[in-house]
């Protein structure tokens, strides 16, 4: 559906916002890791990202209507795949593989949002936005090549569980938005409580009860604040105008931010290899955004 670009230039804010926020979810995710299993964690930091935004929700309770069993599927799909399955194979597979590497990994979701996006939303990309599309995975690929062999098959196959699941809600979560079938504050709460509901119940009884010290909490509710309840309702917001291949392309800003961050906190270097590709994936995410009248 086109829109103005008056209407686009807040949703591209929120989006680079958004990626912005994220990423500097790795580093903190890495270092809570050490702490608390990946599902239990993904579990406390999307139930209480629930709980934070419970009030807002009961004040809209009047609209908390889901018309159809499909948008209740839809909603729910969103929650399992994004908040249960992606983040907990995530994290799980930053156990092993550097929080940039993992970044840079997940350049690859708009690859499946550009298939589902057609098929699904029949958004059709312009030329120029699948050379954007070409030129950030491209510089993504650079990036991530020499860190494919440092957490074994099974990191990396953890990171293609994330890479799929984290790609339903840019498509799906697109459909709900673009047709104003539900108001943010329900697009971003209700697939939190069902996603994190599950991957905290999954946690606690695989990896046990968790044992957070007092900064590990710290860094556990920050996650839920900012880079969860904040970031999502952002992102959300944005989906109502940009298309599902802009939007997860906007994302791939994120490592950028991630390589800062973990180069200052982790102390992973990156060569003038890196640096280009990281370039790359700026550039190629301009291009994307560009969008004939």
């Amino acid at each position: 559906m086109p829109c103005s670009t008056a209407a686009r230039i807040p949703a591209l804010l929120a989006m680079v916002l958004a990626a912005a926020v994220w990423a500097t979810s790795f580093v903190g995710v890495r270092y809570v890791l050490e702490e608390v299993g990946p599902f239990t964690l993904a579990g406390l930091r999307y139930s209480l990202a629930f709980v934070l935004l419970l009030p807002w929700l009961w004040r809209r309770r009047d609209n908390l209507e889901i018309r159809s069993k499909a948008m209740l599927k839809k909603l729910a799909l969103i929650g399992v795949s994004q908040y249960a399955v992606g983040n907990g194979a995530l994290f799980w597979a930053l156990k092993s593989l550097p929080a940039t590497a993992g970044a840079l990994g997940l350049c690859l979701v708009p690859i499946p949002v550009l298939v589902f996006g057609f098929f699904h939303l029949r958004e059709r990309p312009q030329l120029l936005q699948v050379v954007g599309l070409a030129v950030a995975i491209g510089g993504s690929v650079v990036f991530f090549g020499p860190g494919l062999g440092l957490g074994g098959p099974g990191a990396l196959a953890a990171l293609g569980v994330a890479l799929v699941a984290f790609s339903v809600l840019p498509v799906w979560g697109r459909e709900l938005a673009r047709e104003g079938q539900v108001g943010n504050v329900v697009l971003t709460s209700l697939p939190l409580a069902i996603g994190g509901a599950l991957a905290l119940v999954a946690g606690l009884a695989w990896e046990g009860w968790p044992h957070l010290s007092l900064p590990g909490w710290g860094i556990v509710w920050g996650l839920a604040v900012v880079n969860t309840a904040l970031a999502y309702l952002l992102f959300n917001y944005a989906l109502r105008q940009l298309t599902a291949l802009e939007a997860s392309l906007i994302l791939n800003l994120s490592p950028v931010g991630t390589a800062l961050l973990a180069r200052a906190t982790l102390g992973e270097a990156l060569s003038a290899t890196q640096v280009g590709a990281v370039f790359a994936v700026v550039v190629g995410v301009s291009l994307a955004q560009w969008r004939r009248r």
